[in-house]
């Protein structure tokens, strides 16, 4: 989740790595203000994390004004028809194949990761009574807002037991939540 600072056990490898990709990670580190090293290990987890599943569970990426588009042409009630007759079991299925289980921290970790891979900004914050509170800037419309409301709100009511409270907007979803 994020805010992570578990220090992880390391292994040090040698690759041979092509020296045009070289360059380009170079470059990219520079651009980042991060190590090479911390570049090419962001590359590998979301390899490991992410990249890897895709495939396997049926993901294709898709460009964001497509999306815009297709959920601005549907009506709410077909928007709340797809998250419950597709969305909640899709989105279930794939989160406990990428994470083996299907709990609060391991669906956070599954949902944040999602996001992040969207490029859709988002901040996250913890209160110490385990009060959860999630902005998600996505700017694609109240359509795709009210879909993963309802897609979200059949998860964490029905599979995860917990309440959920989601304010919605075309461009941002607010969610909150206790552990």
């Amino acid at each position: 989740m994020s805010g992570d600072t578990t220090k992880h056990s390391t292994v040090t490898m040698t690759f041979r790595i092509e020296e045009g990709i070289m360059d380009v990670l170079r470059s990219e580190s520079e651009k980042r203000e991060v190590s090479l090293n911390t570049m090419v290990n962001q590359i590998l987890r979301r390899y490991a994390e992410w990249d890897m599943y895709e495939p396997k569970v049926g993901m294709i990426p898709i460009a964001r004004p497509l999306v815009s588009a297709l959920f601005e042409h549907m009506d709410e009630k077909e928007i709340v028809e797809i998250a419950c007759k597709v969305g909640k079991n899709a989105v279930h299925d794939i989160a406990l194949f990428m994470k083996t289980r299907m709990d609060l921290q391991s669906f956070l970790s599954w949902f944040e990761m999602r996001i992040k891979t969207s490029s859709i900004e988002f901040s996250h914050s913890r209160l110490a009574n385990g009060r959860h509170t999630y902005v998600i800037k996505h700017d694609l419309g109240y359509n795709w807002s009210l879909y993963h409301k309802t897609l979200l709100e059949l998860i964490f009511n029905e599979i995860l037991q917990k309440r959920i409270d989601i304010t919605i907007t075309p461009t941002t979803m607010t969610l909150m939540f206790d552990e």
